[in-house]
């Protein structure tokens, strides 16, 4: 028999579906939509099994909606701006747009040899300027409707690259690549007004009942809805500066108002910036603050330093009661009103602060049980619920009604007001970064700010850059940035800070949906399309890329682009691909293909033959070397085989451990299935091409019950994105198939061997297509319908019924469905352990539950 040679199927099968165009999509009325896509790739380099996972989830349920009837969109696109492109341009000399259009080359080819039913006439690159004009002229209509401003803020500043850094590339208070100490600075930017949303993105949430309840706690995190108040702390007496009367301080916790010690502002906190002209000590201290980050993670782990000012709070509760004001290094002028309270008693940074300045630490939370007269904090703040003490007017109030009473309280006196705050902060896109979307802004000393004319979109890009100095490019070019104001006609300077690429990223998917229009999106292709019903990609891009794909959305409803809130209707996060990972006796990293077994069985390096340290199996990646090339897994097995491991070894929303074992598994499954097929091909020379309806015989129905079954329950499984239990009922089928096919007659055996094939096209298309043909059919399995259960077949003959004898378990018996109540009372009592169980006594009641238990009561 012949072995199935994968090689020439492949390139076959692709071949015939482009020529085809089996997956080009077009508006058809009369079907039902159904838009799939996977989150589209950096232009890296090639492909790596991270997007072999990603792509094959989303080209399952891209085929079998396909073949369900559906009007499938399923498009691919790239990612392609960012500062790899950069870096790649600087290390090798090459330009960005050359090295990122010669990855995009490499990985086109790669995924089109897995056998993807993309569509990929709607191919698009973000860095592309047919791409980027349309979200420069969405830029200027929301900078008209009022969701873009520009203002100074604080940023990170990597002093080499001289550039800004979002807070994930700062690691350790260090830029990411040049590993230079990153500086705290305030320069203008540009900013998309995504808090104006804040309520509506975190209420919406509740409605996305086909996203995974973990994203959505994160995005609800995120967005951070507190409740509060905002409290006014007057300056004390004469030490008042000029123009200034109070600090302004936001708190979920006004319950704990009597604990206070001290109140803390930012190093750049107007307040804090008048004093520094007359205190050369603050001053410097402004000037150390400067040099640290704005993270997070770097405010959490750095040493907490303030300087103390001459100024004096007063407590808004008691004018008696004065508070040291100090400018901290922790507090940020981004959060809150850039200033707080500290009640070091029940805050851990607050207590950490107050015991190196030596300020009060007052208890006012008391734990149940716990005495207010001798309960105090030594190292540890307490954070628990409790009782209010020490508090005057709240003493005795649990939490909830003391944060109650301190609002109510502060607004009587005028000292303060209820307040809902949001962690999320508007979305800063400026980077000082060549390879990016130019802002489409003119600066003009007489106009000001002036948006670039659409009719002179897009802002290219110019060519003849050169990185060979630190910064952006874009600045130092001698004649890009110099144009003339569309205004006044004078003078004029291009804005040369480029978008953030999660711009780039948050409207991509509208843009499948006509790539060709003259507008961001066609309105009758995103009325039919829109929005994305399936959408697959990595949790690692939960809150960032999601959220503010959510707010795009928004936006682009609020400019007349679209007319729906919510891009994408159903979320699904899969799981990382892991592989053990290899270390020499030297502690050197080794690729999988870098370690054999030795001859006593250990596993040693092929490099030098030295001893392996086998280590965990964490996720694959470059610099652990724990990687497997899916070109050569392609070019050694198959891409079907690579497909059905990925399917196969655990559930897709789980991390799957790649195993050469594993993948071996798949591809003698492959050549089992082609055997199947090719050694029945004879016996089905003489059997309909259609089941005609006939019973038949037992063999043959219990063939027929098993593939029914099968269609069933695989159909229920790839809906509800269980894959690996859906390839486990199509290993059950084959195995039905040994079993049971040799006594069944032809006509049965053609109908479950087509069925095999049908069920396998999603997952090991080539094959299936393959299959097919040699089942002697002629058109093409891309085009054929999914398969249809016979829901009489899907239900056994025979039950398995249970029997108790005064409610306890005595036996079990077989029966057919819907048997009599008297047939299975007789088959019941006749049973002999019942009878033993019994021990003589007559039955006085016999209970019959059909289908499903029997009791006897003596």
């Amino acid at each position: 028999m012949s072995r199935y040679n994968f090689r020439q199927a492949e390139r076959k099968w692709q071949a015939a579906w482009a020529e085809q165009r089996c997956f080009e999509a077009r508006i058809d009325a009369g079907k039902p939509k159904y838009y799939v896509m996977e989150m589209f790739p950096y232009p890296s380099g090639r492909i790596h099994m991270g997007h072999v996972r990603n792509y094959t989830l989303g080209d399952v349920v891209a085929r079998f909606k396909r073949a369900r009837g559906f009007n499938v969109l399923h498009p691919m696109g790239w990612d392609a701006f960012g500062l790899p492109a950069e870096n790649a341009a600087m290390e090798k000399k090459i330009h960005p747009a050359t090295w990122t259009f010669d990855n995009i080359a490499t990985m086109r080819s790669q995924l089109k040899s897995m056998g993807l039913s993309l569509d990929w006439s709607r191919e698009i690159a973000t860095c592309h300027p047919e791409y980027y004009r349309h979200e420069q002229a969405m830029f200027l209509d929301m900078l008209e409707a009022g969701l873009v401003y520009r203002k100074e803020a604080s940023v990170n500043w990597d002093p080499v690259d001289q550039t800004v850094l979002a807070n994930e590339q700062v690691i350790d208070g260090r830029g990411w690549r040049t590993g230079a100490v990153v500086e705290r600075r305030k320069l203008a930017q540009w900013f998309f007004r995504i808090t104006a949303y804040a309520e509506e993105l975190r209420r919406a949430l509740d409605g996305l009942e086909r996203w995974p309840a973990k994203v959505r706690l994160m995005q609800e995190n995120w967005i951070g809805r507190s409740e509060g108040a905002r409290a006014f702390f007057k300056l004390a007496g004469s030490k008042s500066v000029e123009g200034a009367e109070s600090v302004e301080i936001f708190t979920t916790r006004p319950d704990t108002l009597f604990g206070a010690s001290f109140l803390a502002i930012a190093a750049d906190h107007p307040l804090a910036l008048e004093l520094a002209h007359n205190d050369p000590g603050l001053a410097a201290f402004i000037e150390e603050c400067r040099k640290t980050a704005t993270t997070a993670e770097a405010l959490e782990t750095m040493e907490k330093k303030g300087y103390r000012t001459q100024l004096d709070a007063i407590h808004p509760f008691d004018p008696r009661w004065k508070l040291p004001i100090y400018v901290a290094n922790f507090v940020l002028m981004e959060y809150g009103a850039g200033a707080i309270f500290g009640c070091p008693a029940h805050d851990q940074r607050d207590l950490d602060f107050a015991r190196k300045y030596g300020l009060p630490v007052k208890p006012v939370v008391i734990p149940p049980g716990a005495d207010p007269a001798s309960f105090h904090i030594d190292d540890v703040a307490y954070v628990d619920d409790g009782t209010i003490a020490h508090s005057d007017f709240l003493d005795g109030l649990d939490v909830p009604a003391a944060i109650q009473h301190a609002i109510q309280r502060l607004e009587d006196l005028g000292a303060g007001e209820r307040m809902v705050h949001y962690r999320l902060r508007d979305w800063l896109v400026s980077r000082q970064r060549y390879w990016g979307c130019p802002i489409p802004i003119i600066h003009c000393d007489t106009c000001g700010i002036v948006p670039v004319p659409k009719a002179d979109l897009p802002v290219r890009l110019p060519d003849d850059v050169t990185f060979d100095r630190p910064g952006n490019p874009l600045e130092h070019h001698p004649t890009w940035k110099h144009v003339t104001c569309p205004r006044c006609g004078g003078l004029g300077r291009r804005e040369t800070d480029t978008f953030d690429t999660f711009v780039d990223s948050s409207w991509y998917f509208a843009r499948y949906c006509s790539p060709r229009s003259d507008q961001p999106v066609a309105a009758e292709a995103a009325r039919y399309w829109l929005p994305v019903d399936q959408y697959v990609g990595g949790v690692e891009h939960a809150i960032l890329h999601l959220l503010y794909s959510r707010f795009f959305t928004r936006a682009m409803k609020r400019i007349g682009l679209l007319e729906f809130d919510e891009p994408f209707a159903g979320l699904f996060t899969q799981g990382m691909v892991c592989h053990e990972t290899y270390r020499d006796g030297a502690g050197n990293w080794l690729l999988p293909e870098q370690v054999t077994k030795g001859p006593d069985g250990r596993l040693v390096s092929t490099v030098d033959g030295s001893p392996v340290e086998v280590g965990r199996s964490e996720k694959m990646s470059k610099s652990k070397k724990n990687v497997v090339d899916p070109t050569q897994i392609i070019e050694t097995y198959g891409a079907d085989t690579a497909r059905w491991f990925m399917l196969s070894d655990s559930p897709p929303e789980r991390d799957l451990e790649w195993t050469e074992a594993g993948v071996e598994g798949a591809w003698r499954f492959t050549q089992r299935l082609w055997r199947l097929v090719e050694g029945g091909l004879e016996a089905l020379s003489a059997a309909p091409a259609e089941w005609t309806g006939v019973n038949g015989d037992d063999a043959s129905m219990r063939l027929r019950r098993a593939t029914h079954k099968t269609i069933a329950g695989v159909t229920e499984d790839i809906e509800r994105f269980r894959f690996n239990r859906a390839v486990a009922r199509i290993y059950e089928l084959a195995n039905s198939i040994d079993e049971l096919a040799p006594g069944a007659n032809p006509a049965a055996r053609r109908e479950t061997l087509e069925t095999l094939v049908r069920l396998l096209a999603p997952m090991m298309p080539h094959l299936a297509e393959e299959l097919w043909q040699r089942l002697g059919r002629d058109e093409l399995l891309a085009d054929q319908p999914w398969p249809e259960a016979d829901a009489a077949l899907t239900v056994d003959d025979s039950v398995t019924i249970a029997v108790q004898v005064n409610g306890k378990l005595r036996a079990t018996i077989e029966l057919p469905r819907g048997s009599a109540s008297e047939v299975a009372e007789q088959a019941a009592l006749a049973n002999e352990h019942v009878r033993r169980a019994m021990a003589g006594k007559a039955a006085r009641k016999v209970i019959v539950v059909p289908n499903r238990i029997i009791n006897v009561v003596v």
